[in-house]
C-alpha cells in the first residue's frame, strides 16, 4: 500500500535536511508507528505521504512516495485527498469554516460528495468521535480537544484509504483519548485503512501497532520491524535518544540490566502485570516520599469566580476559589471543556475578572493594568504560534525584555543563553513558524521564562515533547517552584501529575470537585471516572500486581522486583 524509498527532504532556507534517505514498506491494512525525538522529521514524512511535499511546501524532495502505486510527487492533491487522510498535530491549521457540520461538508464538497450524502456521512463522523451533539456549533467555541476530534471527524468522512494521524490525543483528555483509541481499534479491524500514528502517549496504543518506524535526530530511519522486536531491540537506544517508550517497556529494559528478563517483552500494561507476577512476592512498594515544597504565600487566588461566554448560556466557571502557592508545582487537570484553560485566562487577564474575584501578590486584579498583571503572571498559550512575535527565535525571547527597557545587548545575551537551556541555539536566526510542535512549544516556555514572573502558568507545557524535552522542561519548573515560585501545569499529561506535582487541583462542569495530592487522587477512583481522567501506567500496573503503596517512579518498582527476588534466594 506504502513504498517509500530513498525518501528525503530540505525546507527552503534550511541547511539541513528533515529527512535523509528513508524507506519502508508498508502491506494493506497494516499499522505503523512513527517514533522519534523533537524535531526528527516525523511531521515532514507524514506530509510527504499525504502530497503536500512537495505540492505546497517548498523544498529539496529527493526520493519517491508511492501509495496505491500512485506516485505522490506527479498524481494530483484531488486524487491524493481520496487515498489519503491527514489529522494534523494542531487542528486549528486545518480548518476552514465556522460551524463544525460546515467544515466536514467542505472536505466533502471538495470530493464531489453528493448532497444527498453528505448529511449521513457528517452524523456518522461526529459520532465517531463524539461530537454528535455540537453539529451546529461554532468550531470557536470548541474546546481545544474538541477541535481535535472535530479534525479527525474531518477526515474520516472523506473515507480514504490511508490514515495519518500526527499526534491525535495530544490534546485529549485521558478519557477522550481512550476513546480515540478504541476508535483507531476499530478501524483497525474492519481492515479498510491503512493506519500510520505519530504519537507519543503509547501504553495505550501499542496493542495496535503492527509494524514501528525510528527516525534519528537527523531525519534518517534507524529502525523499522515488528513492533515487539523493535521494542524490545531497541528500547535502551530510543530512551538513550530521548524518545518515549511505553513505561512498562522501560521497565522491561531497567530489569534486564539488573538479570530479571520479562518474558515476553512487554508493551502494555497487562503484559507487564502477567510477566512481573513471578517476580513479586506480595508485599507493599515502598512509600512515596514527596519532595515537599516550599509553601511561603498565596501568591494567587480566586473567590468565587464564575464566567459565562457571550454567546452561551452554559456557565464555563461556577464558583470556583482555589488558591495557588509561591514555592509550589500544582497540576489543574479534568477533561476538555471542563474551565481549565478559561480559568487561567482570567488570571492573567486576557478575560477581564469582575472586582474581588482574583488576587494576586495581595492585590486586586481587576485594578490592575496589563502590564502590572503581566510582570506578576506569566502564561504560556495552550498553541505556542498564538504568542509568537518575533521574525526570529532570537527576538521572539528577547522581545519581553527590550519591551521593559533592557539594553539591546543584554536582552539578546539572556535571550541566547535562554535559547540554549532549551536546546535552541542553533535555530536561533529560524522563523518560529519553521519549527517543529515541540520545538515551538519549547520556545514558547523560553519566551516566558526568561522574564522571571512569580508566577507562571503553562497551558499544556508537555504537549508534543520527546522525553528528553519533557523531562528537561519539568526539571525546570520544579527548580522554579522551588525558588519560590508559583508554578501552574494545566495538563492531561498524567505521568506529569503523579510524579512531578505538589498539588493537584480538578475541574469538572466548571466547578472545582478536588484539591489535594496525586496520591490521593488516582485512589479515588469515583471522582477519576467524573473527572474523565486515567491514571498512569504504573500506578494500574501496580493495582493489578495487588501493590497496597502505589507505584509512580519506575525506581520503586525495580527495588520492589529486586528486593523480592532476594528473598525468594534459599539460605544455607
Amino acid at each position: 500500500m506504502i513504498e517509500v524509498e530513498g525518501l528525503g527532504f530540505r525546507y527552503a532556507g534550511r541547511i539541513r535536511p528533515a529527512l535523509r534517505n528513508v524507506t519502508f514498506r508498508l502491506e494493506r491494512g497494516e499499522s505503523l508507528l512513527v517514533l522519534g525525538p523533537s524535531g526528527c522529521g516525523k511531521s515532514t514524512l507524514a506530509l510527504c505521504m499525504n502530497g503536500a511535499i512537495p505540492h505546497f511546501v517548498d523544498g529539496d524532495l529527493s526520493g519517491s512516495v508511492r501509495i496505491d502505486n500512485a506516485l505522490t510527487s506527479s498524481a494530483s492533491m484531488a486524487e491524493l485527498a481520496q487515498r489519503v487522510g491527514l489529522v494534523f498535530q494542531d487542528p486549528e491549521s486545518q480548518f476552514c469554516m465556522l460551524k463544525v457540520d460546515e467544515e466536514i461538508a467542505f472536505g466533502l464538497e471538495n470530493l464531489a460528495v453528493p448532497r444527498e450524502q453528505m448529511r449521513p456521512r457528517i452524523a456518522q463522523a461526529l459520532a465517531s468521535v463524539g461530537l454528535a451533539d455540537r453539529e451546529h456549533d461554532h468550531i470557536e467555541h470548541l474546546s481545544g480537544g474538541q477541535k481535535q476530534r472535530l479534525a479527525l471527524a474531518c477526515v474520516l468522512a472523506q473515507r480514504p484509504e490511508v490514515l495519518i494521524f500526527d499526534e491525535p490525543t495530544a490534546q485529549l483528555d485521558p478519557a477522550a483519548a481512550a476513546d480515540v483509541v478504541d476508535l483507531l481499534g476499530e478501524l483497525r479491524a474492519r481492515g479498510q485503512h491503512t493506519l500510520i500514528v505519530i504519537e507519543h502517549r503509547l501504553d495505550e496504543l501499542m496493542h495496535l501497532v503492527d509494524k514501528v518506524l525510528v527516525l534519528s535526530s537527523e531525519g534518517e530511519a534507524v529502525a523499522f520491524g515488528p513492533a515487539r522486536d523493535v521494542m524490545s531491540d531497541r528500547c535502551e537506544w530510543l530512551i538513550e535518544a530521548g524518545v518515549w517508550v511505553p513505561q512498562v517497556s522501560e521497565v522491561a529494559v531497567q530489569l534486564r540490566r539488573r538479570a530479571v528478563v520479562l518474558d515476553p517483552f512487554p508493551m502494555t500494561v497487562m503484559e507487564a502485570a502477567e510477566a512481573l507476577r513471578p517476580h513479586i512476592w506480595s508485599a507493599p512498594a515502598p512509600t512515596t516520599v514527596s519532595a515537599g515544597s516550599n509553601l511561603e504565600q498565596t501568591f494567587v487566588y480566586t473567590r468565587n469566580l464564575s464566567y459565562v461566554y457571550p454567546s452561551s448560556t452554559r456557565r464555563v466557571l461556577d464558583g470556583v476559589s482555589i488558591e495557588l502557592h509561591a514555592g509550589e508545582l500544582t497540576a489543574i487537570a479534568g477533561a476538555n471543556g471542563a474551565g481549565k484553560s478559561t480559568l487561567a485566562r482570567h488570571l492573567v487577564g486576557i478575560l477581564a475578572p469582575p472586582p474581588g474575584t482574583v488576587w494576586v501578590d495581595g492585590r486586586d486584579a481587576s485594578r490592575l493594568s496589563q502590564d502590572e498583571l503581566t510582570k506578576l503572571v506569566g502564561y504560556v498559550f495552550q498553541y505556542p504560534e498564538h504568542q509568537f512575535i518575533g521574525r526570529t527565535l532570537l527576538d521572539d525571547v528577547a522581545f519581553g525584555l527590550r519591551r521593559t527597557g533592557a539594553p539591546r545587548l543584554e536582552a539578546d545575551k539572556r535571550a541566547n543563553a535562554m535559547l540554549a537551556r532549551f536546546g535552541l541555539e542553533r535555530l536561533a536566526p529560524a522563523s518560529p513558524y519553521t519549527l517543529s510542535h515541540g520545538e515551538q512549544r519549547r520556545l514558547s516556555v523560553a519566551s516566558m521564562l526568561v522574564l522571571g514572573q512569580r508566577a507562571l502558568l503553562l497551558d499544556e507545557p508537555t504537549f508534543g515533547q520527546d522525553r528528553r524535552n519533557h523531562e528537561q522542561l519539568l526539571d525546570e519548573l520544579q527548580r522554579l517552584a522551588r525558588e519560590g515560585r508559583a508554578v501552574v501545569a494545566i495538563t492531561h499529561d498524567m505521568r506529569l501529575v503523579a510524579e512531578r506535582a505538589d498539588r493537584v487541583l480538578v475541574l469538572a462542569d466548571g466547578q472545582l470537585i478536588f484539591e489535594g495530592s496525586p496520591d490521593s487522587l488516582f485512589a479515588d477512583r469515583a471522582l477519576v471516572r467524573r473527572a474523565r481522567l486515567v491514571p498512569p501506567p504504573l500506578w494500574r500496573l501496580g493495582q493489578m500486581l495487588g501493590l497496597v503503596e502505589p507505584v509512580v517512579r519506575i525506581a520503586q518498582l525495580l527495588d520492589l522486583v529486586t528486593s523480592s527476588a532476594r528473598r525468594a534466594i534459599p539460605t544455607v
